[in-house]
């Protein structure tokens, strides 16, 4: 009885491949919060730049504090 089973249980294959893609949801998630971590600083710098640069086109002066919002004053 036991036996049977378990012999039916490990030849089941329905579900197999909603885990397949669970698992691959999964690493595709995983990838994208590592890149998005390691991106991090370099982005806020890049828009730091670019705020900068427009703070001073418009004759600006642009100060960025150390929680990492800005401001331009004129």
């Amino acid at each position: 009885m036991l036996w049977s089973v378990f012999f039916k249980f490990k030849s089941d294959t329905n579900g197999a491949t909603a885990m397949e893609y669970c698992l691959i949801a999964a690493l595709v998630a995983l990838a994208g919060i590592i890149a998005f971590t390691a991106s991090g600083d370099s982005i806020s710098a890049t828009f730091a730049d670019i705020s900068e640069d427009f703070c001073t086109a418009v004759g600006g002066s642009f100060s960025l504090t150390a929680n990492g919002s800005g401001s331009c004053t004129f």
